[in-house]
């Protein structure tokens, strides 16, 4: 057995070298490789997240613009909804007083012919009047004379 530790304490003297190689070359890789691959994938991710950053921001700012000029439609269409209501109130106004004038005018008419109507009626009846006293002569005249004769 023991034997088997001196070989053992000689594999492990002999291992000893390998062991600090291998611990030597961990440092030697993490500093020469390592680091700089990792400091390179981070300044990688930093510019992917970066450019994902600036693109979510862009995207913002599209999204606002669009919503201020949805704004702007919205209230463009409201002035325009505006000005067609007042345009129609207005021309609803002309109208009506259009009517009115009409109206006024028509009344006018209407009492302008009633008045020229019983001016003519009342001239009518003056000539019927006088006709009639006429006739009744001629009849009277006529009845008298057949009496006579």
């Amino acid at each position: 057995m023991e034997a088997t530790l001196n070989a053992l304490g000689g594999i492990l003297l002999n291992a000893i070298p390998t062991f600090l190689l291998i611990i030597l070359l961990h440092f030697y890789l993490k500093a020469v490789f390592f680091k700089p691959l990792e400091k390179v994938l981070h300044e990688r991710d930093e510019a992917t997240a970066g450019a994902r950053r600036r693109a979510e921001d862009s995207l913002a700012k599209a999204e606002e613009k669009a919503r201020q000029y949805e704004e702007s439609l919205r209230q463009a269409r409201n002035e325009i909804y505006k000005e067609q209501e007042e345009t129609r109130k207005n021309w609803q106004a002309e109208q009506a007083a259009q009517v009115a004038v009409a109206s006024r005018r028509a009344k006018e008419m209407v009492a302008s012919a009633k008045e020229q109507i019983a001016a003519e009626t009342a001239a009518a009846r003056q000539a019927l009047d006088g006709e009639s006293r006429t006739l009744a002569a001629q009849i009277a005249e006529t009845v008298l004379q057949g009496r006579a004769a």
